[in-house]
């Protein structure tokens, strides 16, 4: 079988594809094995305002001074080598170029987001001595991606959270208990509890109001989050009783954060109209050992010491090993 002739471009056919070339909502960009630009079209032009002339036969980070030289020369040195396209994806490296978005919908993003592919370029004997770069603006696909990332998280963090303290829900904070739990027994790293109650708490809504009551809640727990550490996980666990996993951590040292957190429950003062709220805390404390077998035996340790201060006076803080 004769394979037919290749077809010779004619002198208009050669200007036409130079013509799409140059107008492609696409950056093209041709360098020489010196890395040196010999191919720039209008949308590098107009992103950059680097005109074609100026940038001929300069290297990328003569352009651009935040260019990323050495990351950029290694992948450049890749395809050269390999022989091989490259691609480099807006969530690997948000840009190559920091050029500022155009598009009314991306308005919000600070820069266009870019997706790059290196692909390699042979001359006539086949030697690869060029690579030809094209830059694609991801911003509307990136924005919508991340906006939607963003949600999943906002979400996320709504399903794992009490709406009136901001702290851990209840779920959520016997997750995170059962996991310490399971890595103490990888570990045998210590870790307590602290499980806390509001003394009288029902005597706050009958005399000064639910939302009074409420406010309580409020206040307690911006106390909790100010004394807790990063590490630590303060939860609401129900109505007015909290709890606080606190990460290796022994019982002498979470003893020292309980009673600093109830001292300053008990200086506190909420203010709910014309009232001046004054209340106190209950807290009991456990710290996980070998005995244990589940979280929920974890918790109710801490839970026993906590009801042996309620009834012994309230306002304090109780060991659950001061009662073995």
């Amino acid at each position: 079988m004769i394979n037919p002739p290749e077809h010779i471009l004619s002198v208009d056919e050669f200007h036409w594809q130079l013509g799409l070339l140059q107008h492609l909502d696409v950056g093209l960009i041709v360098l020489d094995a010196d890395h040196r630009v010999h191919l720039w079209n209008n949308f590098m032009t107009n992103h950059s305002g680097v005109r074609d002339a100026i940038a001929y036969g300069k290297r990328l980070e003569d352009l651009f001074d935040d260019f990323p030289r050495q990351w950029f020369q290694r992948k450049l040195e890749s395809v050269f080598m390999l022989r091989n396209r490259a691609f480099i994806t807006w969530e690997e490296r948000p840009y190559l170029f920091r050029f500022k978005p155009y598009h009314p919908i991306t308005g919000l993003a600070e820069f266009m987001y870019q997706n790059v592919t290196l692909i390699p370029l042979s001359s006539p004997s086949g030697q690869i001595d060029h690579v030809g770069i094209m830059i694609y603006d991801m911003t509307a696909a990136a924005m919508s991606q991340l906006g939607l990332r963003d949600a999943n998280a906002e979400l996320a963090l709504l399903s794992r959270t009490d709406r009136l303290s901001g702290l851990a829900n209840r779920g959520y904070w016997e997750e995170c208990l059962r996991q310490e739990y399971e890595r103490f027994r990888r570990t045998q790293t210590p870790s307590s509890l602290v499980m806390m109650d509001v003394d009288h708490f029902k005597a706050i809504n009958d005399t000064y109001s639910h939302q009074a009551g409420d406010e309580v809640i409020r206040i307690l727990s911006e106390t909790l989050r100010h004394h807790a550490r990063a590490t630590d996980t303060p939860g609401r666990y129900g109505g007015e009783e909290f709890g606080v996993l606190l990460v290796n951590t022994t019982a002498t040292n979470a003893m020292v954060f309980a009673e600093r957190v109830r001292r300053a429950i008990e200086m506190l003062e909420v203010r709910h109209g014309p009232n001046r709220i004054q209340f106190t805390a209950s807290l009991g404390i456990s710290q996980l050992g070998n005995q244990h077998q589940s979280h929920e035996e974890w918790m109710r340790d801490a839970d026993t010491a906590l009801y042996y201060s309620k009834e012994n006076g309230r306002n304090r803080t109780t060991l659950a090993e001061d009662l073995e």
